[in-house]
């Protein structure tokens, strides 16, 4: 029997307390175990360590936000270790190197991105090493001014790829050994597309875009000799007969690098794609129905044959079964609660 174990992130309002932490039994194809793991205010974002020795979250303390450092233990537990908050609305992203040198956070509502080291004895989060922040704007009123949404490296880890849905771009910065970020390229995308999260493909140079205002994704090249990307084909997550509101979510990849989903809130969907094994273009497959109200986020398991999804309005997480052969998503339960889900996030195996 194979169980995976998995955490939530969530908005710690209505009934939520903190960082859920649940177990996938792929041989009962059911999720199981649901408890609390970590009470904490709005931990909206999750990353864990590629040894799954460490979570980091996002973490809001009063009228200040930051990351917080947890210990996971070997039935899945969580212990803290600290946190770094500062003034202002915490990230809305948190990431962290393979090495578990570094942890990096894009702050939407402060619009930049920032880059801490990690202590190597205990897993802590130490003070700032930089912080880059951004400027412009675009279109759309909710383009005011930046809005970091995702701060992730690239597969080498020479650099750290930034979403900026505030002023349309996709921003590239070298990373030094001291966690300084230095900018070597700003992409600028469809004006008003708002670009929100980005996924790289597993084994070729490219990387795929969600767009939270225009609902598409982005296909484009990138050159890990000098971190720059390029744009390839634009392409709808959406009916052409859909008018009503949506806002693009959440988007990841199959592990062989042949099928990406991007979320729709607002349609309410997972919207699946077939990767061209050629151009890496994408032709759409179908959307299917997340079963409740504003899916926030969705992850593949390890084994690929199981897809989780969080609904944040309607306080409901889904399990689906995902054929490895089409890429489609078939359900299987709707009625797991979890309320305010916001990021679902499995150890690594």
């Amino acid at each position: 029997m194979a169980n995976y174990k998995g955490y939530i992130g969530t908005y710690t309002k209505g009934d939520s307390k903190g960082i859920y932490t649940f177990t996938l039994n792929t041989d009962e194809a059911r999720i199981e175990d649901i408890k609390v793991a970590a009470e904490l205010g709005n931990p909206t974002y999750l990353a864990i360590s590629k040894d799954n020795g460490y979570l980091y979250s996002v973490v809001k303390e009063g009228d200040t936000g930051g990351i917080a450092a947890y210990s996971i233990g070997e039935a899945g537990d969580l212990t803290a270790i600290n946190s770094q908050v500062s003034a202002g609305a915490p990230p809305c992203y948190v990431s962290v190197d393979s090495k578990n040198r570094m942890v990096f956070g894009a702050n939407y509502h402060q619009g930049l991105v920032q880059s801490h080291l990690i202590n190597q004895e205990d897993g802590s989060v130490l003070p700032y090493a930089s912080i880059r922040e951004h400027e412009g704007s675009g279109p759309d009123p909710r383009q005011e001014k930046p809005h970091t949404h995702y701060s992730e490296l690239t597969p080498d880890e020479k650099y750290l790829a930034v979403c900026e849905l505030g002023i349309d771009a996709v921003i590239t910065y070298a990373v030094e050994e001291d966690g300084t970020l230095t900018q070597v390229n700003l992409l600028p995308v469809k004006a008003g597309s708002g670009p929100r999260h980005l996924v790289f493909h597993p084994n070729r140079d490219m990387a795929y875009v969600m767009t939270e205002f225009s609902s598409e994704v982005i296909v484009l090249n990138y050159n890990p000799e000098n971190g720059h990307f390029t744009e390839v084909q634009y392409i709808s997550t959406l009916p052409e007969d859909f008018k009503e509101n949506n806002q693009g979510s959440a988007i990841h990849i199959s592990a062989n690098g042949r099928y990406v989903y991007a979320g729709n809130r607002g349609h309410n969907s997972i919207a699946v794609f077939s990767v061209d094994p050629g151009s890496g273009e994408l032709t759409f497959v179908e959307h299917t129905s997340t079963e409740g109200d504003w899916p926030r986020d969705f992850e593949i398991d390890p084994s690929g044959k199981f897809v989780v999804a969080v609904n944040q309005e309607s306080g409901n997480a889904v399990l689906y079964s995902r054929d490895e052969v089409s890429g489609r998503l078939t359900l299987i339960t709707s009625d797991i609660t979890v309320p305010y889900g916001v990021c679902v996030k499995f150890l690594n195996y």
